[in-house]
């Protein structure tokens, strides 16, 4: 690392030297974060509006919702204490991944520069990258499956500092009595819009919420889920059965669903 250093800073020294030629504005980008001393950033749209999004050789360093480049560069330097430079435009890998992301409705194939995290938290927001697009889970949920029952609050302050945000889907989890919760890139209002964007059906989640319900179950095979799961959702209405909890469900002879594997399913 030390050697890429000295010669990035000796080729950089040499353009700035020669009146002959105007580097391209992609070539600082690029040799800083060759040399591992920067990060190249890029602009995109989101179901929240636009946001900033990060990047270098190790994958997405961070995404952030503010009003300006200026304000951005700020706050990533204030957060990483590294620099961050302009792209002139966005890499194939990040527009395939954002568009997965967001139009074809997939988990995007991504990198991730997470060397700023404990090793619990890189546990807790890997976890929270395997929640499917529009299905929402608990902190309780990513405590228990990361080995750590009794983490619920740590798990809420990680995702808290999640870095990556839309990328690794903080807003897919929630409070253990159903209630969304805040959210780090814009509160509330922009967790809901985003679990709209992947369909979710809000309303329906409100409703469960204010009749203490927490997982649905079906008549006729006896399993019980979080309501977003898919197999939830293939439940007709009239063998729907909900339940208060995953105690209740099971006293009542249902068993875990395999594929969202609620609380009691814990092995």
């Amino acid at each position: 690392m030390e050697q890429q250093e000295q010669d990035g800073r000796a080729l950089l020294g040499k353009l700035r030297a020669s009146g002959a030629a105007k580097a391209p504005a992609t070539l600082l980008p690029a040799v800083m974060m060759e040399i591992g001393r920067g990060d190249a950033y890029t602009r995109l749209t989101s179901p929240i509006g636009p946001v900033f999004v990060a990047y270098n050789a190790a994958g997405v360093s961070a995404v952030m919702r503010l009003d300006d480049a200026r304000e951005f560069e700020e706050a990533f330097r204030e957060r990483f204490g590294r620099g961050v430079y302009p792209a002139s435009e966005p890499p194939e890998f990040i527009t395939r991944a954002w568009s997965t992301q967001f139009h074809n409705h997939t988990r995007a194939s991504l990198d991730f520069d997470l060397r700023d995290l404990s090793e619990f938290e890189q546990a807790v927001l890997l976890k929270a990258l395997t929640i499917p697009y529009g299905e929402i889970r608990s902190y309780a949920w990513i405590a228990r499956e990361i080995g750590r029952p009794k983490a619920v609050r740590a798990v809420g302050s990680a995702l808290g500092h999640n870095p990556v945000p839309l990328l690794i889907p903080c807003h897919r989890v929630v409070r253990s009595n159903g209630n969304l919760g805040q959210y780090s890139m814009g509160g509330s209002e922009a967790k809901r819009a985003i679990l709209a964007a992947e369909g979710v059906n809000l309303a329906e989640l409100d409703s469960l919420v204010r009749s203490g319900v927490r997982y649905v179950g079906s008549a006729t095979t006896h399993i019980y889920c979080y309501p977003t799961c898919s197999h939830a959702r293939r439940i007709t209405e009239r063998h729907r059965v909900p339940f208060s909890s995953e105690h209740a469900a099971e006293h009542a002879g249902y068993r875990p669903c395999k594929r969202c594997r609620p609380l009691a399913s814990a092995v």
